[in-house]
């Protein structure tokens, strides 16, 4: 797949803000002038009405609707391990069927971000995990680091593993989930030295998607 302008965005663990930090990224983008959408090619966890909530936030920060079965290939009802969710409901999750519909949404967006689900390497199914995800759309990747106790181990594992797959880290966000965490400052300058990217800024508790976007900067 051709490289076009868009990024995967990854955590080091699940519920850390990936969402959040993506719709960020949306109303970055769109203060460019750029055309951005985002999707979540697997989402698990939908309510009564088909509807998952991270799939929403991310169709409501977009600069256009784009087609919900694009932004959202795969949804499954329970709100478990997507891989467990799947097998349940007798489905599989296709590599190929996601990147195919990233070309088409490449197509009518000048950007688009990709969120990817839980942490770097959650199973999709035997075969295959988010990493062999993120390796076949070819975009670069974006850390959300959830700062609290342990982040520091879990976002240098998550870089190891991204580097093991030979994929370019284009920057990372420090997403202050734990307010009252200790030695913040500490941690994140300790992140910082040993991160071998950019920074891309520190999101702070209880903003809105708007008002972080003003703290980060885009990738070059």
């Amino acid at each position: 797949m051709n490289r076009k302008r868009g990024w995967f965005i990854t955590g080091t663990d699940t519920e850390i803000g990936k969402t959040f930090v993506a719709c960020a990224l949306l109303h970055a983008l769109r203060h460019t002038g750029v055309t951005a959408v985002a999707m979540k090619p697997v989402a698990a966890g939908v309510d009564e009405h088909g509807l998952n909530e991270d799939v929403e936030r991310l169709l409501a920060a977009a600069s256009f609707a784009a087609p919900r079965t694009l932004v959202n290939p795969y949804g499954f009802r329970a709100a478990i391990a997507p891989h467990i969710a799947a097998e349940e409901e007798g489905r599989s999750i296709e590599l190929p069927h996601i990147a195919a519909s990233l070309s088409r949404l490449q197509t009518i967006a000048d950007v688009v971000l990709v969120e990817g689900v839980g942490g770097f390497c959650v199973p999709l199914g035997a075969t295959c995990d988010t990493a062999d995800l993120a390796a076949l759309l070819n975009l670069p990747l974006i850390l959300v680091v959830g700062m609290r106790l342990g982040c520091i181990n879990h976002a240098l594992l998550t870089q190891q593993a991204i580097a093991a797959r030979g994929l370019p880290l284009a920057g990372w966000v420090a997403n202050r989930i734990d307010p009252a965490m200790s030695r913040f400052s500490e941690n994140l300058a300790a992140l910082q030295t040993r991160l071998p990217a950019p920074l891309l800024g520190v999101v702070e508790h209880g903003t809105t998607p708007e008002q972080a976007a003003r703290a980060l900067r885009l990738p070059a």
